[in-house]
């Protein structure tokens, strides 16, 4: 039988050069989860002229992407943007509050802007191959 029981994601942790990072989701927010891996190209116009469909194939990065709370303090985006610029890839790991667990090797990708009235910014975190399911 299949498991529909889906969640919060608990915590993220970091594993870098730099040292261990933790992060806290905001509760009953969704994130959004990509794989990545190899993709067909959705255009309807990839067909030749009688008829036959194309195909193109693409690898795109994983990424999960969701809201962490942030302190007052600013650590929690001093960390994140500390991470967005080294040149080392950590270590990341994504435990949901049904057990599942996600890995990949990546960093924190697009605008880190933060949230001052709701006490959270939007973390996105991509890399290369495919993201694991521990």
């Amino acid at each position: 039988m299949s498991n529909f029981t889906f969640g919060d994601v608990d915590e993220i942790v970091c594993q870098h050069t730099l040292g261990e990072f933790r992060f806290f989701p905001k509760s009953n927010e969704s994130f959004t989860i990509d794989s990545g891996g190899i993709r067909a190209n959705d255009d309807a116009n990839q067909v030749t002229s009688n008829g036959q469909m194309m195909s193109q194939l693409n690898r795109v990065r994983w990424a999960i992407e969701g809201s962490v709370a942030i302190d007052a303090s600013g650590s929690t985006e001093r960390d994140i943007k500390r991470l967005a610029g080294h040149p080392d890839l950590g270590t990341w790991t994504f435990s949901f509050l049904n057990g599942n667990i996600r890995k990949g090797k990546g960093r924190p990708v697009g605008d880190l802007q933060s949230d001052s009235n709701a006490g959270t910014m939007t973390l996105k975190v991509s890399g290369g191959g495919e993201l694991e399911t521990i």
